[in-house]
């Protein structure tokens, strides 16, 4: 593998996991779907393989059709990468698919004694940040693209029972007589 093989897959990964993005909208990224200035993701596209054909088609629902904010570093680490190795008309990772990206990120988590994953997991591991970080489920949905808040409920719901006992402490700094 080489170096520059190896730095597309970190960006990829890091992109994935302080994004959210679903692999195929990841994968259609152009340079004009960045906005530096302004520290945005444009997600207008996803990137599919079938029988071989190389397919750019509309996102997966209305709502997968967003703009979102990404933190500072993640710009400077996508300029660079991009000013590095690409043309501005090409999708930012077009030597990467879905099946390099598993076998990087299984052979990666193997070599670390880490857990092995699913590219998908980096998704969730995104929006569990973003739970713990203490985000509202309408903010993780229009991240994710989620067309109804009730998805984004569903899926993670189980990480907000631990919230509970924060609630009921808050609630006790209420100036309350009775």
């Amino acid at each position: 593998m080489t170096d520059e093989e190896d730095v597309s897959f970190r960006v990829a990964f890091t992109t994935l996991f302080f994004t959210g993005l679903r692999l195929g909208e990841l994968l259609a990224l152009t340079p004009a779907d960045c906005n530096f200035q302004a520290h945005t993701l444009r997600i207008n596209k996803n990137y599919v393989q079938v029988t071989g054909a190389k397919i750019i088609q509309t996102p997966k629902t209305s709502k997968s059709n967003r703009t979102i904010s990404i933190p500072l570093f993640l710009c400077k680490i996508l300029q660079t990468h991009i000013n590095r190795l690409y043309s501005p008309d090409q999708r930012i990772f077009f030597n990467l698919n879905k099946s390099s990206l598993t076998r990087k990120l299984k052979a990666t988590a193997r070599e670390t004694g880490v857990k092995v994953i699913r590219l998908h997991d980096l998704r969730h591991s995104h929006a569990s940040l973003l739970i713990e970080m203490g985000f509202s489920p309408l903010v993780i949905a229009d991240r994710l693209g989620h067309e109804k808040i009730t998805t984004t409920l569903q899926i993670y719901s189980h990480l907000y029972p631990n919230k509970q006992a924060e609630v009921a402490e808050k609630l006790d700094t209420v100036d309350f007589n009775f």
